[in-house]
């Protein structure tokens, strides 16, 4: 039975035993028809084969060819390409021939982070836009989750094309961006959507990054304490598992029936132990990927984070860090990575010193800015006060299209709302200037997906203002030109600003020009 020839092979594979496989050349799951490879760079192309074999690649006008190492692993790099949206066939010949067709030369972005970026256009109410999602040159690989001990090889996975049959499965923020980008550009454009709800932004960082960044120390510690307790708990469980690893090998020979597995220690890392959770993602789901040429990074992740212990300057490192090896292992020291600020969530309330952690990590959101070649875009004002993923990701998904229009194809436009650049103390008021103003500063508007309106009428709010005594009052605030004034009667000395520094900062409602909204802050570090 189907059945029980594969756990028999499994169970081979376990303890040792290997039949006479067939090493023909093959590629990863990530070159199959239907693919969208990044145009105008050195292309790597990999896979396996025999050792020593001879494998030649083609790819349009380009070739190159590679000797198969003792581990059974070619790759080679293909002369970068211009665009292309004919098709086109990758081509792999060794002892075997391998042809990959339907491939396009556009621009590949990698959408990760947790279940607000794995979010379906299915689920958004958004039926005009399925009916409509006739675009051939926009494709979506989607990784098949796994949580992965060590870090693997290949993805299960499938390059699907953009129609309204397929459309209902794509990332809705990752539609909504190539949708935008394609119509501007007219650029092919593919997604790699690799992305898990509930996942801290460790689950997404390689175990040495995490253990030997210096920022993350605290979180290191906790992870070595996981690893000495695995390592006993292994040490323990070994007598038992090298017994039941002779019976089957036995059995196995003989024909007789294997003996149920001892209980394995759980890995300190895996999906169910939760000290600490994290690299599984990275081993499953990223480092396969690598070292694939990317255009960028779509980034949404932090609900998680923001949901635990008050992270600050932790979370920026662990970002930081993340980054840095992303740019790393994708060949760009540049790599654009844009992501997303947090959307409000829950009941709002109106006391002006009550923060959170969601607030807090807003902050550190937009702190995240420091590292250079990233751009945020704010969810803030298109959230769901009773739903953790807003069905709103047509704003989400076009914000971040701002930012690569303006950074990667050359459009002038304002790719963000404005961002707290500095805060003066003039007498007894607080002077608040921006960066990202555009065209001027406002009081705004959003309902739903319809364009942000100007609210002559309306008056600045979820401005709060502090003295030394840092009692946090509602601030009377005004726009003067480029900036905005905040003032309160009982606040003589002014010493602090805050702004929509709330989980739902309901009724906030700064925005520029461009109908883009202001970024939460605080002046403050208490």
């Amino acid at each position: 039975m189907p059945w029980r020839c594969s756990i028999i092979l499994w169970l081979a594979a376990v303890i040792g035993i290997s039949g006479p496989l067939k090493a023909d050349v093959r590629l990863p799951q990530l070159f199959n028809d239907r693919a969208v490879l990044q145009r105008d760079r050195p292309l790597p192309v990999w896979g396996w084969a025999e050792p020593d074999e001879k494998v030649t690649v083609s790819l349009g006008t380009k070739q190159a060819e590679a000797v198969t190492g003792k581990d059974g692993r070619w790759s080679v790099k293909l002369t970068a390409q211009p665009m292309s949206k004919e098709p086109l066939t990758l081509k792999v010949v060794g002892k075997n021939t391998v042809e990959v067709k339907d491939v396009l030369l556009g621009d590949v972005w990698l959408c990760g982070g947790q279940s607000n970026m794995e979010f379906p256009l299915g689920a958004c109410d958004a039926g005009d836009d399925i009916k409509a999602a006739d675009f051939p040159l926009i494709r979506q690989f989607g990784v098949t989750l796994n949580f992965a001990q060590a870090p693997q090889s290949d993805v299960k996975g499938q390059w699907q094309t953009c129609s309204p049959q397929q459309v209902p499965g794509f990332s809705a923020v990752g539609f909504y961006f190539a949708r935008k980008v394609q119509r501007e550009t007219g650029v092919p454009i593919g997604l790699l959507r690799s992305c898990v709800g509930g996942t801290n932004i460790e689950c997404w960082m390689a175990q040495e990054t995490l253990l030997n960044t210096p920022e993350l120390e605290p979180y290191a510690k906790l992870m070595r304490e996981s690893l000495t307790d695995y390592q006993k708990e292994l040490a323990a469980a070994l007598p038992e598992i090298e017994a039941w690893t002779a019976r089957s090998r036995a059995a196995l020979r003989t024909g007789e029936l294997i003996p149920l597995p001892p209980t394995w220690p759980e890995f300190p890392f895996g999906e169910r132990r939760f000290r600490p959770r994290c690299v599984t993602l990275h081993n499953g789901m990223i480092a396969p990927l690598i070292p694939t040429a990317l255009k960028g990074v779509l980034w949404y992740q932090g609900e998680n984070n923001a949901g635990g212990p008050f992270e600050g300057d932790q979370y920026l490192a662990k970002k930081w860090a993340m980054i840095t090896d992303w740019r790393k292992w994708f060949g760009d020291s540049e790599l654009p990575f844009y992501f997303v600020q947090l959307a409000a969530w829950q009941k709002p309330h109106d006391n002006a010193s009550q923060a959170d952690g969601w607030a807090f990590f807003r902050d550190a959101q937009r702190r995240c800015l420091t590292i250079p070649h990233t751009g945020m875009a704010s969810a803030l004002d298109v959230g769901d006060a009773e739903d953790i993923h807003p069905k709103n990701k047509f704003d989400v998904g076009e914000r971040l299209a701002r930012w690569a229009l303006a950074n990667e194809y050359g459009q002038k436009l304002e790719p963000s709302g404005p961002l707290f650049r500095e805060s003066k103390i003039e007498g007894s008021v607080a002077r608040v200037r921006f960066d990202h103003v555009g065209p001027g500063l406002m009081i705004g508007r959003k309902l739903g997906r319809t364009p942000t309106e100007e609210d002559r009428t309306g008056k600045l709010q979820r401005f709060a203002i502090a003295g030394a005594d840092k009692q946090w009052r509602w601030a009377e605030a005004r726009i003067e030109g480029d900036s905005v004034v905040c003032s309160h009667p009982d606040v003589k000395e002014p010493v602090a600003i805050r702004y929509a520094f709330s989980m739902n900062p309901a009724g906030a409602n700064l925005y520029n020009r461009d109908g883009l909204p202001a970024s939460p802050f605080r002046t403050d570090e208490w």
